[in-house]
This record gives C-alpha cells, sequence and structure tokens, in this order.
C-alpha cells in the first residue's frame, strides 16, 4: 500500500494568490515526511528524474502555463519548541504552516523576533527560499537551520543557517539544479524551519525605522512602551491599508525587487530626483525603491486588460480576472523596459515564474 495519493488534472486556480486558471497533471499532496521521501524513493531516482513542482502556499508565483510534472504540495503541520534558555528559544516549524499565523503565534507566545514579517502571505517552507523580508528584517536574522530533502543525494539534509547561502530576496534554495523536460529543478525541498527567537523581552530592540512603522506606532500606543504584538499589529495595518487581499484581488505582493545602485549613480539622479527614497547597504552601494521608480515611470493604477498595477501601491501587479500568467509577465517586462529607460536602472521581479 502506498503512503501518497496522486490526482491527475487536477485545477490549480485556487491554489495560486495571483488566481490564474492552470491545472496540474499531476497532484500530491504531501502531508507528511514520509509521504514526500516515499513517492520521491518512487519516481525521482538518479537514473530517472521527475520534473518536480514544488508548491506551498502560491504566493510568490506566476503560473504561466498548465504544469505538465507532478505538483508536490507541502500541507505538513506543527510547531515544536526544541530547546531553550533564559535569553532564546529555538522552535521547529512545519513547511505547510501557514507564515502569517506561526509569526502571530510566536509574539503571542513572548517570542521576538518576526513581529516585523507579520502579514507576509505564503507558507513557512517558502520563506528561506526567497529569504522573505519586510520592514527593515529578513528571515535570515531568525532562522537557525533547514531540514530538507536533497534530490542530488537521495536523502535527508540539515542545512545550517550559513550553507542556505542567503542574499537580498534569495538562497542556496531558488538556485536551478537541473532541467528535466525543460523545466528547473530545485536541488532541495524543504520540510521544516527551524528558527531561534528571543524570549527575554529587556534584551529585545524594536526595529521600528523603517517605512511608516514608528508614526503608526505612535498613533497606536500615544507613548505606552512598545512590544512585539504591537510592532506586528502596526505592520499589520500598514500593509493592508497599501497591499490588495488576494482572496479579492489576485496579486502576489510586492513584484519587483528593490534594485541595488552605486552611490555615485544616486547622486546623479538626486539632481533631477531629489526626493527619490534610498537606503544605504554599504560603503559605496545604496537601495532604492522600486515602487517609486515605477510609480514615476507612469504605471501606478494602469490597468491593461485583465491585469494592472495596484492603485495604492505600485510594487504590486494584479489580477482582476479573466486574464492569464502571460499577460501579466507582458506587463511587467513594459514596466521593467520604461525604468530602465528613465533612470537607467534594471529592476527583476521577485516570483517564480513558470
Amino acid at each position: 500500500m502506498t503512503l501518497y495519493t496522486v490526482q491527475h488534472h487536477f485545477d490549480l486556480t485556487h491554489l495560486n494568490t495571483m488566481g490564474f486558471s492552470v491545472s496540474a497533471a499531476n497532484y500530491v499532496p504531501i502531508t507528511s515526511d514520509e509521504v514526500l521521501s516515499a513517492w520521491l524513493m518512487a519516481h525521482d531516482t538518479i537514473k530517472s528524474r521527475s520534473d518536480c513542482f514544488v508548491l506551498g502556499g502560491g504566493s510568490n508565483l506566476v503560473l504561466t502555463r498548465d504544469i505538465t510534472g507532478t505538483v508536490l504540495h507541502l500541507q505538513q503541520r506543527g510547531v515544536t519548541v526544541v530547546d531553550e534558555n533564559d535569553t532564546h528559544i529555538i522552535v521547529s516549524v512545519a513547511a505547510g504552516e501557514v507564515w502569517h499565523d506561526w509569526v502571530m503565534q510566536s509574539v503571542e507566545n513572548g517570542w521576538m523576533g518576526l513581529e516585523n514579517l507579520a502579514l507576509i502571505p505564503g507558507s513557512v517552507g517558502a520563506s528561506p527560499v526567497q529569504n522573505i523580508g519586510a520592514y527593515g528584517v529578513e528571515v535570515k536574522d531568525v532562522l537557525e537551520s533547514v531540514k530538507a530533502w536533497d534530490r542530488q543525494a537521495q536523502t535527508w539534509v540539515v542545512l545550517k543557517h550559513d550553507e542556505c547561502q542567503f542574499t537580498y530576496r534569495d538562497s542556496v534554495f531558488k538556485q536551478p539544479w537541473l532541467e528535466v523536460d525543460g523545466h528547473p529543478q530545485s536541488r532541495y525541498i524543504i520540510t521544516e524551519v527551524r528558527f531561534k527567537l528571543l524570549k527575554d523581552a529587556s534584551l529585545w530592540q524594536p526595529k521600528i525605522s523603517y517605512g511608516d512603522v514608528a508614526a503608526k506606532l505612535k498613533e497606536m500606543l500615544a507613548g505606552e512602551p512598545i512590544t512585539a504584538v504591537d510592532v506586528a499589529n502596526a505592520i499589520i495595518a500598514i500593509r493592508r491599508s497599501k497591499l490588495p487581499d488576494p482572496k479579492t484581488l489576485g496579486n502576489a505582493g510586492s513584484f519587483f525587487k528593490n534594485p541595488v545602485i552605486d552611490l555615485k549613480q544616486l547622486e546623479q539622479l538626486k539632481l533631477q530626483y531629489p526626493n527619490i527614497p534610498n537606503y544605504p547597504q554599504t560603503e559605496h552601494l545604496v537601495k532604492v525603491a522600486a515602487g517609486w521608480l515605477i510609480e514615476q515611470s507612469g504605471f501606478k493604477g494602469l490597468r491593461d486588460g485583465a491585469v494592472g498595477v495596484y492603485d495604492k501601491q505600485a510594487l504590486v501587479l494584479v489580477h482582476h480576472g479573466g486574464g492569464t500568467g502571460l499577460q501579466l509577465m507582458a506587463l511587467a517586462r513594459r514596466i521593467q523596459e520604461a525604468v530602465f529607460l528613465k533612470f537607467n536602472i534594471k529592476i527583476s521581479s521577485e516570483p517564480i515564474v513558470y
């Protein structure tokens, strides 16, 4: 008796937050590590590789066509404390847990470190892939290790923080390993993430200098002491005011990465655009706001048939219904070309495109 079930010609419309109508030739719900390893050992061997597409929350994804291989939908659940001392706690979280639910569970338990990442859509297992981040914090800041199936070695592995090769919105997990039937494959399939969080409030320093966070907290608390729950609630309020709910308007969150440019180029741009938002990265490099670049290029609120740019945040591309991923990517290319023509800056997309 097999541990897994396979469904054919499976509709993925409600499993991608853009809401594009596509299907998978084969679909396997992964409810445990045993189910995953059983399917992979049977279908993804060194002698015969399988075309696998790993699906989490479907929130950082643009599907431009039907998936001809097998979708492995990670649905494992569980949150377990594995170690703690007077100042810190290490918690193991299964890949299928909803990211925002885990963030709120952590801050409500008095664990600090994830509060700035509240209301980011998606699953826990996807968070290291993209090295998700918001308001001055990235998941790499609190990640201790990742458990994954290594398709190359055909075994379970644990990758420590440094082995994950985190950079801005990137990691070893996002890098293509090989191709099967023309489709890039990931070497690692993440099933568990371990976080090292602060539990001693006297050591906590809230990171509230980024964006509108400090102003929102001042409005909410009127001088009262700040807690991690307060920071999370402030960020939830800010995100809800700027970003569309995927349940009502298809989107993949922030669609473009904030580009990093040379300080000399920034100084030249400031001669014409003195208010260009920028954030120092190193002595010679600065990050500029992609949303501002897109808005200045005239795309904020634009609608092009079934797809468009959100009217409250130019960083977000939206699907109004009845459109396709190809239409969205055509709009994304138009935006990239316009930004480059106006500012001589290349902006790259965040989501995985299939």
